[in-house]
């Protein structure tokens, strides 16, 4: 048995992540009738569906048996990932980074920057985040009465931190932003490389540019931090070495990329979607305000809600068996951490925004080895900035209609037109 054909399209659809509903609505059927199930969408090679939390996460915590590569690590298309492989020499994925690369090379490589985003040396930076914030929050107040809370505030502010932690100068951010807006919306045509709905062949040529301008701004970092090291994570990046040996140049800018992307829209998505779920609720931002104590139910649900990362992919290296299903070595699994978090088995009312919700396991962060390294600044810097809102600006609600990115990777919103006033 296998996923119905319309489904299937419906999971690897750019524009179906981005309406909610049809996704919302193919997932919920899976997780019902076809938990564990393989699609074969035109185009794709087939790959097993992964639907539910306790699947995924079973899938997860065996990082020796499911490798993030040789498939690709991102859903792909089979021409794509021919393009992919031809391009790098025989690689499945494009960038090659914590999140494509497995056993010693990942543990190593994550042994970097781990010491850079531990609870500690995270909660060190609160009061750089917190002038930040402010900072934005000062910027959306002399919007107001209205802002496009997405655009304004959300999309920049945790740029502005990631940058910072980094070592990138403020006059550098709008060119990090278009870039990365690029890396994770290239099937955006108000977001991608040429403001225009491409062909897939076009996508991954501009995912090509989109790599060389960043390769070579990244080359300038090297250089720079090699001659003179400072205490932020790129000259960490920069002068780090495996077995005595500088990081090769596909791990270098990888490392350089993975940190700059990864450490910025899923976190502005997550702060667009908490915020969107408040200006449709005015008695729950009221709330909030009051009991500053329900702020960190606050930040989980949101997380949960927004899942920003929809999936990865995961390949067999052995025949195995999860969930009663019969998995075979080189099998191609796509982790739905978007169905994982509406898991009815998990979530009481998943399709409800509660911040009284108690959780066992956050699976928008992934988990076992390869569990989002950043998760930590990412709460830190969600709390810091809500406190902030909360304390400045006295009621929200929407003034327009909100629109998500077009993307089955990294989705979330980019447009919430929000109406406040000010205390």
């Amino acid at each position: 048995m296998t996923i119905p054909a319309d489904i299937a399209q419906t999971l690897v659809d750019p524009k179906a992540y981005a309406a909610g509903a049809p996704l919302d609505d193919a997932f919920t059927t899976l997780r019902h009738e076809m938990p564990f199930e393989i699609a074969q969408p035109e185009g794709f090679d087939p790959f097993w569906v992964v639907t539910k939390q306790a699947d995924v996460m079973a899938v997860e915590v065996q990082g020796k048996l499911f490798h993030n590569s040789p498939r690709p690590t991102v859903l792909s298309a089979r021409d794509g990932e021919a393009f992919v492989r031809n391009l790098t020499g025989g690689e499945a994925n494009l960038i090659r980074s914590l999140v494509s690369v497995d056993g010693d090379e990942h543990k190593a490589l994550r042994g970097i920057g781990f010491p850079a985003f531990t609870p500690r040396s995270v909660n060190a930076l609160a009061d750089d985040i917190r002038d930040i914030a402010r900072e934005f929050v000062d910027l959306m107040v002399s919007l107001g009465p209205q802002c496009d809370f997405a655009r304004d505030v959300a999309l920049l502010y945790p740029l502005r931190v990631i940058m910072t932690v980094l070592g990138v100068p403020r006059e550098d951010e709008p060119f990090m932003l278009r870039l990365t807006q690029e890396l994770f919306s290239a099937s955006d045509p108000e977001l991608n490389r040429e403001a225009r709905e491409n062909t897939p062949q076009e996508i991954m040529a501009n995912l090509v540019q989109t790599m060389m301008d960043l390769e070579r701004y990244f080359e300038g970092v090297t250089t720079e931090y090699r001659a003179h090291p400072q205490n932020v994570v790129n000259s960490i990046i920069a002068n780090a070495t495996i077995n005595g040996e500088h990081l090769s140049r596909r791990q270098l800018m990888g490392y350089y990329i993975i940190a700059a992307t990864a450490g910025h829209d899923t976190t502005s998505n997550t702060i667009s979607a908490g915020f969107w779920a408040l200006a449709e609720r005015p008695e729950l931002y009221a709330q909030l305000r009051a009991d500053p104590s329900l702020v960190s139910g606050f930040i989980e649900e949101s997380i949960r809600w927004a899942t920003p990362v929809k999936h990865f992919m995961r390949t067999a290296m052995d025949d195995t068996e999860i969930a009663g299903r019969k998995i075979a070595k080189n099998d191609w699994l796509m982790l739905s951490y978007h169905s994982a978090s509406r898991d009815e088995a998990v979530f009481d009312k998943p399709f409800e925004f509660d911040i009284t919700r108690k959780f066992k396991q956050q699976i928008a962060f992934g988990y076992g080895p390869h569990v989002c390294l950043g998760q930590h600044l990412a709460r830190l810097e969600m709390k810091i900035l809500a406190e902030e809102i909360f304390a400045r600006i006295s009621s929200l609600e929407l003034a327009g209609v909100p629109a998500r990115t077009i993307s089955t990777f990294v989705c979330g919103p980019k447009s919430v037109p929000v109406r406040f006033t000010v205390n």
